[in-house]
């Protein structure tokens, strides 16, 4: 049971950060293998929509911050993707994340083109969680799906979806215990979701 954490934040210790090792140490407390990446210490190019990862089938495009991270992910039974919300949305750097694993597709040639995922090789689970300043749900924006949906056509099963708000200063999130608490539950509820408990 390996679970890779992604954090779109542009902070490296700043609330994203902090919620993440919490769904971590969920997992880990239940017996779970993690390991956290931020995204903040890589850089990683946009997709330029080239297609040359139809042909290879990796990006080849760029020789950057994702060709490190490729592995990892193929390696992990889980994904963890959070993200702070910048203009109702995943942070640019989330997004550039996102938009790269594209390369894991395989395409038809007919139209509409059918299409797989390398990634759908074995059942694997994700969970995404957006922090946002506002106290209102809908200030969120569209985060959280930005999160979600690109994952189901990979082959990901989301288990769990974690909204939090109101935390506009940075490092806010560790005086919310019950914030804490329910990253912690997130990360519980995915272990057993890959143990089939």
């Amino acid at each position: 049971m390996q679970v890779l954490g992604i954090s779109g934040s542009p902070r490296a210790r700043g609330n994203t950060a902090r919620l993440l090792a919490e769904v971590l140490r969920g997992v880990s407390d239940a017996g779970g293998e993690t390991s956290a990446v931020s995204l903040s210490d890589y850089t990683i190019a946009g997709c330029v929509g080239c297609e040359r990862c139809r042909r290879d089938p990796v990006c080849t495009r760029w020789n950057d911050g994702m060709t490190l991270l490729y592995p990892r992910i193929v390696e992990a039974d889980a994904l963890v993707l959070g993200s702070p919300v910048y203009h109702y949305n995943v942070t640019s750097q989330m997004k550039a994340f996102i938009d790269r694993l594209y390369a894991f597709y395989d395409f038809t040639d007919d139209r509409p083109r059918g299409y797989s995922s390398r990634l759908a090789d074995r059942p694997r689970k994700a969970v995404v969680f957006a922090v946002g300043e506002q106290a209102e749900s809908g200030d969120l924006g569209i985060a959280l799906e930005a999160l979600s949906w690109p994952l189901q056509p990979l082959g990901y099963e989301v288990v769990g979806e974690l909204p939090v708000l109101n935390c506009f200063e940075p490092g806010i999130v560790a005086k919310k215990e019950e914030v804490l608490a329910q990253a912690y539950r997130c990360g519980r509820e995915l272990a057993a979701a890959l143990s089939g408990a």
